[in-house]
């Protein structure tokens, strides 16, 4: 009988193929997308595939049964090991590689699993993941000889062509580092032992069960102890990073969190001083502030879609330097290769520190002052949840609003504005406020809560806020 797989409905998302291990997840699924994807590899012509995995402990299963099904496909796979996430991408261009996965659960806890894919060196996601999925169930791969696999140490490379674009001098900055025991962690030690400056280095073993913290370092519950680790060593900054190191959180020398859109104002300024005019893209969910501040150093904003792929395939189509997302994918297009890379982006930004005659701190507290609500998320059906988004769309045109609407709504007002999205991954709707004034985000506030009750909705829970950002 031909061979055939059915994946759990639940695992192929927008983005990427992520499940819970042993439960919607397992290596059979695995070796299912080595045989679909390296199908599509060679039916466009392409021979060669390169594979990562991170730290967790169900990923060296995963790669072993994903590289099987690759090698079923006539393909040549290198093996690059246990490391992040951005070195996959890395060596997908510096192996010229026709495709690229990385097993990896991301900031995900310690019983998930999943696969980030690219193609070309371009993202795989959307409705080629679907493909996934359909191809499975219908058997339709092909089935070659003189597939291999073989072992392929890029690390050191990789750590090289990051050092190389450190531009801070030798100043020696005091840092503080968090890996979060993700799969950063090893290629993070030799990067900072080609650095000036004196760094602390926490939770730096490679172990996937986290048991520091939840490794998501967009939540200020897993910052607690980087914060602490900055006061106690009067560093100048500390850095986080997510389980497989693309994403990245940052704090300041007195200890307060650079969210993603703060940390985009720092660093599109260095960039748009080389590259003035340059086109800038952050996501919707981000401040107001950032964009108006691209402007104000003489570059072009673009809001756009949230979403890593969304993102990398906009910068690709508009020649961006740099984007970022609240959610801390950074992509530097100067210099670097457009993925999202945080170990890349932390050298970036400490050469900024380095170079810089105010302190990071002070970077931080210039910025004009707003208040705003964290992003909301609350359930919604999934056969409801952009319904809703359609029906506030079309009362906001009636009533004549001023908004964008390229993903959700964004609601322009005097008081600041308002954001309602439907997200691509899960049973929910995300939500943001953001306001000049106390007075005038409790106005923001309700006019969402409004046009939520219109829907049929109860009002999100917008309790935790952080006022100050």
């Amino acid at each position: 009988m031909a061979w055939t797989h059915r994946f759990d409905p639940t695992v192929l998302r927008e983005y990427d193929i992520r499940g819970i291990v042993g439960m919607t997840l397992h290596p059979a699924d695995a070796e299912a997308i080595g045989r679909c994807f390296g199908t599509i590899i060679a039916r466009q012509g392409g021979s060669r595939a390169v594979v990562g995995r991170d730290g967790r402990h169900s990923s060296v299963a995963m790669e072993d049964a994903l590289v099987k099904g690759l090698a079923a496909c006539g393909l040549s796979v290198a093996r690059i090991g246990c490391g992040p996430t951005p070195m996959l991408y890395y060596a997908a261009h510096a192996l010229k590689a026709d495709g690229a996965i990385q097993v990896t659960g991301s900031h995900n806890p310690p019983d998930y699993n999943g696969f980030k894919m690219v193609l070309g060196n371009k993202p795989f996601f959307g409705a080629q993941i679907k493909e996934i999925g359909r191809m499975a169930a219908a058997g339709d791969v092909v089935e070659r000889a003189g597939g291999a696999d073989a072992a392929h140490d890029i690390a050191a490379e990789y750590v090289a062509r990051i050092l190389r674009d450190y531009d801070g001098g030798a100043r020696a900055l005091t840092v503080v580092w968090d890996p979060g025991n993700g799969s950063g962690a090893d290629v993070l030690k030799h990067i900072v032992a080609g650095l000036p400056g004196r760094h602390v280095l926490l939770n730096d073993t490679i172990d996937g069960s986290f048991p520091a913290h939840h490794p998501d370092p967009t939540v200020a519950k897993n910052l607690e102890q980087l914060i602490a680790a900055v006061a106690a060593n009067k560093a100048d900054l500390g850095i986080a990073f997510d389980g497989d190191a693309d994403r990245i959180g940052v704090v300041d020398g007195t200890g307060a969190i650079l969210w993603g859109d703060q940390l985009m104002v720092v660093l599109a300024r260095d960039v748009l001083r080389a590259r003035p005019g340059a086109t800038i893209i952050a996501d919707v969910k981000a401040s107001q502030v950032l964009f108006d501040e691209i402007a104000k150093a003489g570059g072009k904003p673009l809001m756009w879609r949230t979403g890593h792929s969304l993102i990398k395939a906009k910068m690709a189509e508009t020649k961006c330097p740099l984007a970022g997302e609240m959610s801390g994918h950074i992509f530097f297009a100067d210099k670097w290769y457009g993925f999202d890379d945080a170990l890349y982006s932390a050298v970036r930004l400490l050469g900024i520190v380095a170079r810089a005659q105010e302190s990071l701190a002070a970077m931080r507290a210039a910025l004009p002052a707003v208040v705003n609500t964290p992003e909301l998320r609350f359930d919604c059906a999934e056969d409801r949840k952009f319904a809703v988004i359609e029906e506030v769309k079309a009362r906001l045109k009636a009533a004549g609003a001023a908004m964008s609407d390229i993903d959700g709504v964004r609601v322009n007002s005097a008081d600041g504005w308002w954001l309602l999205r439907a997200s691509n991954t899960q049973a929910v709707l995300v939500a943001r406020c953001e306001a000049n004034s106390a007075a005038g985000l409790e106005r923001l506030k309700a006019a969402l809560v409004a046009q939520l009750a219109q829907s049929g909705l109860a009002a999100p829970d917008f309790s935790g806020e952080n006022a100050g950002h």
